[in-house]
Formats: C-alpha cells, structure tokens, sequence
C-alpha cells in the first residue's frame, strides 16, 4: 500500500493536504483539480500495473461517462474503472476519446471502433450511442444482455456478504445509509440492488427496520447528513452496525459518528462498498466490500477487442467481490 508521503511526493502537494483530501475534510479549501490529481494518484498508486510491454497505437474508441468530472470527485468508484479502461487502453496502444454524459453528437465525428460506457444509461441514451456505434460494453450497468456486452457485479450478493457478517458477529439492530440515482436524462428512478438486498435479506431473518433506513445520493457529505440524522432520531436506540450502499456514504457517515462521540466499532460497527484507494486512509480505516474496478476497466477493453474482432453473441461478466475487514468494524 503507498503512503500519503507517495502520494503527496507524485501529486506535488503536502502531505498535510493530502491527508486532508482523502479525508474529505469540509474545511479545506482547494481546487477540484488538486483534488482531482491526489484522488488519481491514490488510485494509480493503489493500481498494481502490469509490465507487459506496450504496443504500438491502433484504432481509437470511446469512453463514455455517465458522471462530470465533479461528480467523479464524490465518488471515486468510476473513477478507478476509468483507470482500469485507460490503462489496458495504453497497455494495448489504443486511442481514448473521453465523452462526459451526453455529448454524442461530438462521438460521431470521429473515427471510432467501439465504445466503453461506464455508468448506467436510459433506453433513449442507449439508442443514442448505437448510432454511433453498433460495438458497446456497458460497465456497471446491463441494459439489454441478449444485446450489448457488459461487465457487472453482483451487489445483492455483496449486501448479503456484510449482512451475514454482521449477523455471524451477533448484531441485531442493523442499519442501512444508502443513495438512489435518476439517469442524467431524468426519464425515471434507477432501482437500487443493495438497498433491495439490504430489505429483503433482513425481512427473512425478521430483524428489517425500516426507521433504521435512511437514503440520499452517493457522495460524502449526503453519508455526513444522513448519519447525523440517525443520530438524531435514534439517540441511544441507534443500531449497533450500519452498511452503507458504498464508500463514500460510509465516510461521511464514520466523520458524523465520530464528531458526535460514538466509538467506532465499539459503539458502531460500519461498512461499505467498493475498497476504493481513500479507504484505508481515513481513520478509522473503512470496512468494506472490495470491487476490483480496475479489473472491470480491464475486462470491459479486452471484452470490446472480443468484439471488434468479429464476435457476435453478446456477453456479461460478473467480477467478484471481497469482504475486507478493517477498523471500522469487529
């Protein structure tokens, strides 16, 4: 694992501003690009890169982003696929045009193989891209299976992961912080498979309590708010362990629990999703389930060659997860 002195060394920054970063601390005051290049470099750091040598540039495809860049900053889980697809990407000599949310229209212009679309897309936007490619892998997200690529994970069977473990360790009152998503369109809702897995596998075990559900956006400050919130309203009835539908959400709701005096795990047990580089930096250091995002960048590129090359059936991918156990939880 690289040290914040690495990290800092790379980006050209302290180390004290570094800490502060991958902290999410509210009262520094930064640009989103200094932001941008530490929260790159953990990643990239993080990244074991392979040695295989580099081949020569051929072809050129697309790498579409359901998130803007500010957006990124809230949640680095695509930003490390994104690494994942640019790094294979230079390993295989491969042009990247990167296209932010819907600016298509640009796409057309270029000479393009295929595209790589990371996030998750409404039916117009899906028509969309087919006219500018027939050659798509949708990463994170499975909108047509009989018809286009993608590389997925299951996150229901993540959510049942964190929740056995919570059970097998003797906790009874489990709480969830969450987020929800609309497509960038806002043509509907996008159903959320934790916050649906976190309800039904606890309905089963008959321990569900729906008061001890609270839901906003996937970003730091939206788990900050949401847990003061559970503070609030539970007070000394406040669950024993939370899951939080991802590592953001379980930072910002670890810096409210810590400011109002609950020991973390003693009191709180808490857990998230993705294992993304700021994790283990943060104190205490984040439980979580482990994606292998930079696998889903690479297996999303070698999965789009598949197609450039002739195949014709479509494919999905599950990646596995893996629970990691730190600090933040017993």
């Amino acid at each position: 694992m690289a040290t914040i002195k690495d990290i800092a060394k790379k980006a050209g920054v302290s180390i004290a501003t570094v800490s502060r970063v991958l902290n999410y601390d509210s009262t520094l005051s930064v640009s989103d690009e200094t932001k941008k290049r530490i929260f790159e470099v953990a990643e990239e750091l993080d990244y074991k890169k392979k040695t295989a040598a580099r081949k020569q540039e051929s072809g050129k495809i697309a790498l579409v982003h359901w998130y803007s860049e500010k957006e990124e900053l809230d949640d680095l889980y695509y930003m490390s696929i994104r690494l994942g697809v640019e790094n294979r990407c230079q390993e295989q000599g491969i042009q990247v045009v990167r296209c932010f949310q819907d600016n298509y229209e640009d796409l057309r212009h270029e000479d393009l193989q295929g595209l790589i679309a990371i996030g998750k897309f409404s039916d117009k936007q899906v028509a969309e891209l087919q006219s500018v490619s027939q050659n798509i892998v949708f990463v994170d997200s499975s909108p047509d299976e009989e018809q286009f690529d993608s590389v997925v994970i299951d996150f229901e069977r993540a959510t049942e992961k964190v929740l056995q473990y919570l059970l097998d360790k003797g906790h009874e009152q489990i709480g969830y912080i969450g987020g929800r998503e609309v497509f960038k369109d806002q043509t509907s809702m996008i159903e959320d498979p934790r916050e649906r897995a976190f309800k039904h596998y606890l309905v089963e075990k008959e321990l569900l309590n729906e008061s001890y559900m609270y839901t906003g956006i996937f970003s730091v400050d939206a788990g900050y708010s949401l847990m003061k919130k559970a503070i609030q309203e539970c007070g000394d009835k406040l669950p024993t362990a939370f899951f939080a539908g991802n590592d953001s959400l379980a930072i910002g709701a670890l810096r409210a629990l810590l400011e109002a005096g609950i020991a973390v795990p003693e009191r709180v047990n808490i857990i998230g999703v993705n294992d993304v580089s700021v994790s283990k930096y943060v104190f205490p250091a984040l439980s979580t389930v482990k994606v292998y995002t930079e696998l889903m960048g690479e297996t999303a590129v070698d999965t789009l060659l598949e197609r450039i090359e002739g195949r014709n059936t479509a494919k999905k991918i599950f990646i596995a997860t893996k629970l990691m156990i730190r600090n933040s939880s017993f």
